[in-house]
C-alpha cells in the first residue's frame, strides 16, 4: 500500500487524541520546569562561513518510500551511536524521527542523544496539535517541524507562537511553490532568530527527489540565509550547488544513513 502524506496525517490525528486523554498539557508543564532552556537550533546552523554549509544531520531507521534504510535497522538501532558520529563529523545540528508507526522513531531517542551530544536536537514528526508542541519541549527537543501541507495558515500561525513562547526554534517545511507562496508573508514570525524555512526536494506524489527543486524556488524566498534544503543531497557538488544559490543549510538522512557508518558518510559529504 502507498502511504500517503494524508494517511500519516490521519493516523497521527487519531494517536494525539488518544495520548491527549492520557496526558495533560499541565503534565509537560511539570517536566519543562525541570528541564534546562533549549539549545539554540537557529544560531547552531545559520551564518555558516563562506564556502561552507551548516549540515543537519539526521537519525532516521526506516521511511515509509524506502522501507529499513539498512536492515540491520530492523532488530537493533543505536541513535547515540550515530549522534556521536554526527557530531565529530561536523554536523552543527541533528534531526531525530520520532513517528513511530511509519519511521520506527521514538520519543525517547530526543533525549538520549541531548545528553550525549552538545548539538541542538530537531523533533522531526507531523505536529498537527498544539499539544505535541508541548510535548516536544517536554522531551527535550531544541527545535520542532512543521509542514505546511499539512497545517491549515491559522493553525501554522498559532503552532508558530507557541513554539516561540517555549523557546523552540521552528523548521517550516514545504514542497510546493503554492505553499511557498502561502508561508512567505510568515517567514521571521513571530520572531525571526527562532525561524527556518525548509523546502523539500521530495515530490510527494512520486516519492522521487530533485535538487533543482530548491534552486527553482530560491528566488521566491526573500533571506536565503535561514533557508534549509531537505532530501536529495548526496555529495560535495550537491553542496556546492547549493552555495552558488546562496543555501548554505542542508537537513541530510537517507544518504547518510544507508551507509555502515553515517559518521564517515557526513565526512565525506564535507569534505
Amino acid at each position: 500500500m502507498t502511504v500517503t502524506l494524508e494517511h500519516i496525517v490521519s493516523r497521527t490525528r487519531e494517536r494525539v487524541e488518544h495520548a491527549k486523554r492520557g496526558t495533560t498539557v499541565e503534565s509537560f508543564q511539570e517536566r519543562i520546569g525541570e528541564l534546562g532552556r533549549p539549545r539554540n537550533f537557529f544560531g547552531a546552523v545559520v551564518g555558516a562561513p563562506a564556502g561552507e554549509t551548516s549540515i543537519i544531520a539526521e537519525v532516521k531507521r526506516k521511511s515509509p518510500s524506502a522501507g529499513w534504510i539498512r536492515e540491520e535497522y530492523r532488530d537493533g538501532f543505536d541513535p547515540v551511536g550515530i549522534a556521536r558520529k554526527y557530531h565529530e563529523a561536523g554536523a552543527r545540528a541533528i534531526s531525530c524521527l520520532t513517528d513511530e508507526e511509519f519511521f520506527a522513531g521514538d520519543a525517547s531517542y530526543i533525549h538520549m542523544i541531548r545528553d550525549a551530544v552538545p548539538l541542538p536536537v530537531l523533533r522531526k514528526d507531523f505536529i498537527v496539535d498544539p499539544w505535541q508542541v508541548w510535548e516536544s519541549r517536554a522531551m527535550g527537543a531544541d527545535a520542532i517541524l512543521l509542514i505546511a501541507e499539512c497545517l491549515t495558515e491559522s493553525m501554522m500561525v498559532d503552532l508558530m507562537i507557541l513554539a516561540r513562547e517555549l523557546e523552540l526554534t521552528t523548521l517550516l517545511e514545504v514542497h510546493s511553490m503554492e505553499n511557498l507562496l502561502r508561508v512567505r508573508p510568515h517567514v521571521g514570525f513571530p520572531s525571526r532568530s527562532y525561524m527556518l524555512l525548509g523546502i523539500n526536494n521530495r515530490d510527494l506524489t512520486t516519492m522521487t527527489t530533485d535538487l533543482a527543486h530548491t534552486t527553482r524556488l530560491v528566488d521566491l524566498v526573500d533571506d536565503p540565509s535561514v533557508l534549509v534544503s531537505e532530501s536529495g543531497i548526496k555529495t560535495p557538488v550537491d553542496l556546492a550547488r547549493l552555495r552558488e544559490h546562496e543555501v548554505k543549510i542542508a537537513l541530510v538522512g537517507e544518504s547518510l544513513m544507508r551507509e555502515a557508518d553515517p559518521g564517515d558518510a557526513l565526512k565525506a559529504l564535507l569534505a
